[in-house]
């Protein structure tokens, strides 16, 4: 009797130790069934294929840095990136900027114009294509669509055409939420003084050899009985270096810069790399 009871004993822990062993594999099982756990099938150098459980990463999240809007512009052989917060644009009324005027005594274009697509690209000198690299004027200035919390001391109010401007070191301001924002400069404003670096036009393509066209950072400047005023671009003027803004535009053969809606050609004046403003009309 006693053998027999210490052999269902014995029997009975024999089975109670292998419930025990095979309890975390039933688990871990489990846990593949329900998907917490997938299965990765791994080759090993013998070639035969091993499943080895590898947690999931449906529960990890990755987060993509918005670094904002930067700018490169080239300043002589030097890089400045320039922070350009669109979240803060305003309105802007252009109405009164014209795209481009001929010169009262301008002289007839004496080289065919460029036809592309219905219209009629005027120029005094050849296509020279070079690459368009915007240029900076100094840390004063600031490119259109900049935002500013605060002006300088130094700013001035402009007015026109019932607008509102404020002035400063040959930048244009708006009034906005929580700041001020750089617009193009107003045609008409007048000022009492050229901001510094201001160069004058090359008028070499009218008849008037009198210089009274200058231009800075993208505005031209014509003087006037009060100071300069704002007036648009000048049909073949010569400028050397455009602001960050513009784009390259493909017509046909050639490639054009367009700011705002001003066309720019790239020339060569005694081997040095320019823009002349292009006289736009439609073909008849």
């Amino acid at each position: 009797m006693y053998k027999k009871i210490s052999k269902l004993t014995i029997a009975g822990f024999a089975l109670l130790m292998t419930a025990l062993i095979s309890f975390p594999t039933q688990v871990t099982q489990a846990q593949v069934n329900k998907g917490k756990i997938k299965k990765e099938s791994v080759k090993t150098k013998a070639g035969t294929n091993v499943n080895r459980p590898s947690v999931s990463n449906r529960n990890m999240t990755t987060t993509k840095k918005n670094p904002g809007r930067k700018t490169n512009i080239n300043s002589g052989n030097n890089t400045v990136n320039i922070n350009v917060d669109k979240s803060k644009d305003i309105r802007i009324n252009n109405s009164r900027n014209t795209n481009v005027k001929r010169n009262n005594n301008y002289r007839p274009y004496s080289r065919p114009p460029y036809r592309y697509g219905g219209r009629r690209y005027n120029c005094y000198r050849p296509y020279r294509y070079h690459p368009y690299r915007p240029f900076h004027w100094g840390p004063r200035w600031h490119p259109w669509g900049f935002f500013i919390a605060t002006l300088a001391k130094t700013a001035i109010l402009v007015s026109v055409a019932n607008q509102q401007y404020h002035y400063d070191q040959g930048v244009y301001y708006m009034a906005g939420n929580n700041g001020y924002t750089v617009v193009q400069a107003p045609v008409g404003a007048t000022i009492v003084s050229l901001p510094e670096g201001a160069k004058s036009v090359d008028n070499t393509n009218s008849n008037n050899t009198t210089v009274n066209n200058y231009y800075y950072g993208g505005t031209y400047y014509e003087k006037s009985d009060k100071g300069y005023t704002v007036v648009p671009p000048t049909a073949g003027a010569i400028i050397e270096n455009l602001p960050e803004g513009g784009e390259e535009v493909k017509m046909g053969d050639q490639t054009y810069v367009k700011i705002g809606e001003t066309y720019y050609q790239p020339v060569e004046v005694d081997g040095k790399s320019m823009y002349e403003v292009v006289d736009v009309e439609e073909d008849a």
